[in-house]
C-alpha cells in the first residue's frame, strides 16, 4: 500500500491510498482518478515528503502538548481540523448516493462499467477496501461523524 498526496487542476489537495505505484499509474493512465473535493478528473501527484520509518533503537519525540500560556493553539487547531472534517463529510453526504453495506459491490460495478458512473459512499470492511484498492478501484475513507460532548 502506498499513500500519495494529490492535487487537482483547481488546486484542491487530498490524499489517497493505492495498492502500489503501478496501480496509481494504471488508474491515472485510464483517467480513473478524480478530485475528492470537486470531482475533477485532472489529478496529479503533489509534492510530499517520504514517510521514513524509525529504527527500533530510536525513541520517538514526544507528541506536542497544549501548555498553559501557549494561547490554546493546539486546541484551536484541533477544533479547526474537526470542523474541516465535518465539512468533508457533509459534502460527501450531500453530493453522493448512500449505498450502505453494498459499497464494495457498487464501487466494483461502477469501476467495471457494469453500473452508471456516480459518486457513492457507504460502509465496507477493511478487507473489502483493501481488495478494491488492489484491483485498482479508487476509494477513500471519509471522516467519521463527531460525537457531541455534554
Amino acid at each position: 500500500m502506498i499513500r500519495y498526496s494529490l492535487i487537482c487542476s483547481k488546486g484542491h489537495e487530498f490524499e489517497s491510498w493505492f495498492a502500489s505505484s503501478d496501480a496509481y499509474d494504471a488508474l491515472e493512465a485510464k483517467g480513473h482518478l478524480s478530485c475528492a473535493v470537486c470531482g475533477s478528473s485532472k489529478v496529479q501527484k503533489s509534492l510530499m515528503a517520504p514517510a521514513i520509518g524509525r529504527k527500533g533503537n530510536q525513541q520517538e519525540d514526544a507528541a506536542p502538548v497544549a501548555r498553559a500560556g501557549d494561547g490554546g493553539e493546539a486546541m484551536k487547531a484541533a477544533r479547526e481540523l474537526a470542523a474541516f472534517m465535518d465539512k468533508i463529510r457533509a459534502h460527501v453526504e450531500k453530493n453522493a448516493e448512500y449505498v450502505g453495506d453494498r459499497f464494495a459491490e457498487e464501487a466494483r460495478a461502477i469501476h467495471n462499467k457494469e453500473a452508471e458512473m456516480r459518486q457513492i459512499y457507504g460502509e465496507t470492511t477493511l478487507d473489502e477496501a483493501r481488495a478494491l484498492i488492489e484491483d485498482g478501484v479508487a476509494v477513500a475513507p471519509i471522516p467519521a461523524a463527531r460525537r457531541k460532548r455534554n
